[in-house]
């Protein structure tokens, strides 16, 4: 008979039951479910990084960086991106910033103003932060750098 779509079967032999394991004695792998007598192993107990009592591999690695609890996140955004993206006259923010696509996420302090690239709008910037050249080059274009 040949193999059609219609009686499609796996070879003899090819498959088999999985063992359930702890459903009585007769099934030949009853009382301790394939475990063994006692200890850790038969207990559920070992979690999956544990290696034996070895030193942990987390506790192996030696400690990386610093952490400034103190420091503040801005979203940094250059002025050039700005006058890309917006008319001479409009009022940017960083509300303003996320729903044009310029960033993608504010940052906790909110966002810094770098003077990389040029400006040629005059634009109203509310911003948390403006680097001294890009405050310079936004007033030189006739707008206004406003820190909120």
């Amino acid at each position: 008979m040949a193999n059609e779509l219609s009686n499609l079967k796996p070879s003899p032999g090819s498959t088999k039951a999985r063992k359930r394991v702890g459903r009585g004695e007769g099934s030949g792998k009853g009382k301790t479910a394939g475990r063994g007598t006692k200890g850790q192993g038969a207990r559920n107990t070992i979690h999956p990084r544990f290696e034996g009592g070895q030193m942990p591999l987390q506790r192996r690695l030696p400690k990386r960086g610093f952490n400034n609890i103190f420091g503040k996140r801005y979203t940094e955004v250059t002025i050039e991106k700005i006058s890309a993206k917006f008319k001479k006259g409009d009022t940017v923010d960083a509300s303003v910033l996320k729903a044009a696509g310029v960033i993608a996420k504010i940052e906790k302090h909110g966002i810094k103003v770098l003077g990389n690239g040029d400006i040629d709008k005059a634009l109203t910037i509310k911003a948390a932060k403006f680097t001294k050249s890009a405050a310079e080059k936004i007033s030189a274009a006739g707008g206004t750098a406003e820190v909120v």
